[in-house]
């Protein structure tokens, strides 16, 4: 059984905000589960008896190399993917930095990263879920991204 093909998958991302109010996107690289190449707001999937901010961390983690802290969740939403035969539903959080800077550790996950004004996120060909959570952001913060520093 697979999750989000067999089953309904539960996945986390990370709009992870820089002391320069930038946002951190990764472009999903050969091996991502869905949508390979878009950019996406990093995260994961939520795995039994773990909670979707310990997820969220671990997973930022592993992938990336660096700590976070979660401040806050700013979205929850469904992803169905009709023409890869899957459903997900994600949550967004709002995080911050807490120590070390980020780095590809999975290449064949995650093809590239890169800090972004909204602006800029809003343009780049994304997620669906990152789409969801890049204009929720932009509701949220019409001025630009808050400073959690």
């Amino acid at each position: 059984m697979e999750r989000g093909k067999d089953y309904i998958g539960v996945g986390v991302g990370a709009a992870i905000i820089s002391p320069d109010r930038k946002i951190l996107l990764a472009q999903r690289g050969i091996e991502a589960k869905n949508e390979r190449f878009r950019w996406e707001l990093p995260g994961g999937s939520v795995e039994m008896w773990e909670t979707s901010q310990q997820t969220i961390v671990r997973e930022i983690m592993e992938e990336l190399g660096f700590k976070i802290e979660v401040i806050d969740i700013i979205g929850f939403w469904d992803h169905i993917i009709l023409e890869e035969g899957q459903h997900w539903v994600s949550s967004t959080h709002l995080c911050k930095i807490v120590s070390g800077e980020p780095k590809i550790l999975e290449p064949q996950k995650c093809a590239a990263i890169g800090w972004f004004t909204l602006k800029k996120a809003s343009e780049q060909p994304l997620s669906g879920i990152a789409q969801h959570g890049i204009e929720k952001l932009i509701q949220l913060y019409p001025e630009g991204l808050p400073n959690l520093y």
